[in-house]
């Protein structure tokens, strides 16, 4: 990989990192439902779950839809259908008094798991794939090296963003307030990530 097309990665990645999406609306909810530490878990599994699947889909994986484009249509179907779930728990989140006893932040596995129905994701990885790898296809390793190293402080900053409105989400009402808006988000946040898909 040559040192500009390194920076150009490097670029990319930061950018669409740190852009709002389906990860970062998440992880800033869950920094302010349930602060940084507990929320760990969920940002490490954003970011290595996106590299494994940055090395997957260099290795082939994106063949699947050459072969059977129906399964561009069901990948586009199970992830509305999640996503739409997801923001209704986020929604409905227990309000602070019940945080605790009630709420849990998604887990390590479940944030991985979570990048194979990401819309937003499986655009990037195509896209990472497709602009940034050439000699073979373990060149892909370095590809989602970079991803992963330039991810996990992007999607941080939402996290922290997500903590420091906790201070002004003292109330059932606010937070209420602030679920209800994280999961409109969300919600369109879909459509510029799916619009390729479909």
């Amino acid at each position: 990989m040559t040192y500009d097309l390194f920076l150009g990665l490097v670029a990319f990645a930061f950018v669409s990192s740190v852009t709002p999406g389906p990860n970062n609306l998440m992880i800033m909810a869950s920094g302010a439902n349930f602060g940084v530490v507990r929320s760990v878990p969920h940002a490490l599994g954003i970011s290595l779950g996106f590299g494994v699947m940055i090395v997957l889909v260099g290795l082939g994986l994106a063949q699947i839809f050459v072969r059977w484009p129906v399964a561009k249509t069901a990948l586009a179907v199970v992830s509305v259908v999640y996503l739409l779930w997801l923001a209704w728990k986020i929604a409905n989140a227990a309000p602070p008094d019940r945080r605790t006893a009630e709420g849990q932040p998604m887990t390590f596995g479940q944030a991985a798991a979570f990048q194979w129905v990401n819309p937003k994701a499986w655009t990037m990885a195509l896209t990472a794939v497709t602009l940034y790898t050439a000699g073979g296809p373990w060149a892909v390793v370095p590809v989602a090296t970079v991803f992963t190293v330039v991810n996990l402080p992007s999607i941080s900053l939402w996290l922290v963003m997500g903590v420091q409105m906790r201070r002004f989400l003292t109330s059932p009402g606010r937070l209420r307030a602030f679920n209800w808006t994280m999961a409109a988000l969300l919600v369109a946040s879909l459509w510029p990530s799916l619009a390729p898909l479909l």
